[in-house]
């Protein structure tokens, strides 16, 4: 095995070939569960009477997951054209297979419904925040100097929390890409994807999806800042560390203006209002306000104001924004096409891998190997491969199942993170620190990870390949780093 990825896609496949033996003992019992919690809006009062009972799905079933990994991570490097070419036609096609794999053999319509609202929220909330931030220009005429980036990054990082690691991302990374076009490297894009797309945001429930989904459950909007703190100041600061080593040996850097004004400035402030409507918009959810309107599915509220709010927003803004701004910002809609793309099919095709991995761990032989130290592993790993959002809810119903709490209650989730359970609070910060932290392990971790990469290749940097990015940066500087956040902060605590 030549990388974390192949290691990580095996272990899968093995876990859903080892798992039927369990799932038979109480199949309908597991399958009702994972359904509930790896949905990112359920309905805390759940009505026993919507549930339908439906098979787990078989071990091969994660094969068209695999195979669109493989060629994501291949495509770019082997069949460059074809696929350019060919992979919106490959990404619906697998994702659509798994699809009517749910519905006709294993008569599972809930799976897939509420995998395109999942889909529906995360493509909205990307398209609002890229086309709205598409229309800000923020002009940065100082010297790129690697104490300058780094001041970019931790800024970056700050503000991930207020408008979301998206958000941050789609603000910011174009500035930064036009400061430093003398010396460009793709060590640049790979540190903002750490640290602004992904580490930054570990704060606040707005910074990354899982932790607001632990928010809507019932964790406490002040426990990330609490908790989180300290690990994401360590891991912060070694990151910025790294960089500043990476960035002040860089001496390939092309001649720079000679005029140099030492100022920023700041054009589109109208779209700043549009930013603000679909950050507001987040919190425009059913499950905690009952008078926004949703569709009632299976005892659950599915949100869908927020989501059109989101797309009215978009429209409005690209309508509004100055057309030089878009203009100078090399605004086009390929990055954004390309991601839509891309994530339907990967939300379509890990249905089976999502479902077995949170039957296995809520199974009495899963539930015997929880403890922080498995938790922070477990979500952790799978949040590099698949969506961390719904890998946090299925990690945090496994952790809470196994000392007798329920996800599905609020009151349940809060007295979790108070620490009224045994060893609870370690484990809730193993999952929330895990799930946003490893999102940055693969390209497809996280959202914006996916979209920054797009950016940059659509102004001719060269990026590099899925398995180059674990290769040449996940392992060397991640793996240690999340290796000794483990041993300092969950390791040495129990």
């Amino acid at each position: 095995m030549h990388t974390v990825a192949t290691v990580l896609l095996v272990a899968l496949v093995w876990l859903a070939g080892s798992l039927p033996a369990v799932a038979q003992a109480d199949t309908s019992q597991a399958s009702t569960v994972t359904e509930q919690t790896a949905t990112h809006s359920t309905d805390e009062h759940n009505t026993t009477g919507d549930e339908v009972h439906h098979s787990t799905p078989a071990g091969w079933s994660v094969i068209p997951f695999i195979l669109l990994l493989t060629m994501i991570a291949t495509g770019p490097l082997f069949y460059e054209h074809f696929w350019h070419k060919n992979y919106p036609k490959i990404a619906v096609t697998l994702g659509a297979l798994v699809v009517l794999y749910y519905i006709f053999a294993l008569h599972n319509q809930h799976g897939p419904v509420h995998a395109f609202f999942e889909y529906f929220q995360f493509i909205s909330l990307l398209t609002g925040l890229f086309i709205a931030s598409g229309g800000i220009m923020i002009g940065i005429d100082k010297k790129a100097t690697p104490l300058m980036n780094v001041g970019i990054l931790f800024f970056g990082a700050i503000i991930s929390n207020i408008i979301g690691t998206t958000g941050a991302s789609m603000l910011l990374i174009r500035p930064y890409l036009r400061l430093n076009k003398h010396r460009i490297r793709a060590y640049h894009i790979i540190f903002f994807i750490f640290i602004v797309s992904n580490i930054g945001g570990s704060l606040t429930p707005i910074g990354d999806p899982p932790l607001f989904l632990g928010f809507l459950k019932g964790v406490p909007f002040t426990w990330t800042l609490i908790h989180n703190l300290l690990p994401w100041s360590f891991a912060l600061a070694m990151l910025l560390l790294i960089f500043y080593i990476y960035d002040i040996r860089n001496k390939h850097a092309k001649k720079e203006p000679e005029v140099i004004h030492n100022r920023i400035t700041l054009h589109g402030h109208i779209n700043f209002v549009w930013l603000s409507m679909v950050v507001g918009a987040v919190f425009l959810d059913p499950n905690v306000l009952d008078w926004v309107p949703a569709i009632h599915y299976d005892g659950q509220k599915l949100s869908f104001l927020r989501e059109l709010i989101m797309l009215t927003v978009s429209f409005l803004a690209y309508k509004t924004a100055n057309k030089e701004l878009l203009k100078q910002n090399d605004f086009s809609f390929e990055p954004i096409r390309e991601v839509a793309f891309i994530f339907i099919g990967i939300f379509g095709t890990m249905m089976p891998a999502l479902e077995l991995v949170g039957n296995f761990a809520q199974s009495p032989a899963g539930a015997e190997m929880i403890n922080h130290n498995t938790l922070y592993w477990g979500t952790g790993l799978l949040s590099g491969v698949l969506d961390n959002a719904p890998t946090y809810l299925n990690f945090l119903a496994a952790a809470m199942a196994s000392v007798g709490g329920d996800i599905n209650s609020i009151h349940s989730v809060m007295e979790f993170a108070k620490g009224g359970y045994p060893d609870s609070i370690l484990m809730l910060q193993a999952i929330s620190v895990a799930a946003v932290f490893f999102g940055s392990m693969t390209y497809i971790g996280n959202g914006p990870n996916f979209m920054v990469k797009s950016i940059a290749e659509q102004l001719g940097i060269k990026m590099p390949s899925f398995f180059g990015y674990i290769l040449r940066f996940s392992i060397p500087v991640l793996v240690p780093l999340f290796f000794l956040v483990w041993l300092i902060f969950f390791f040495a605590a129990g």
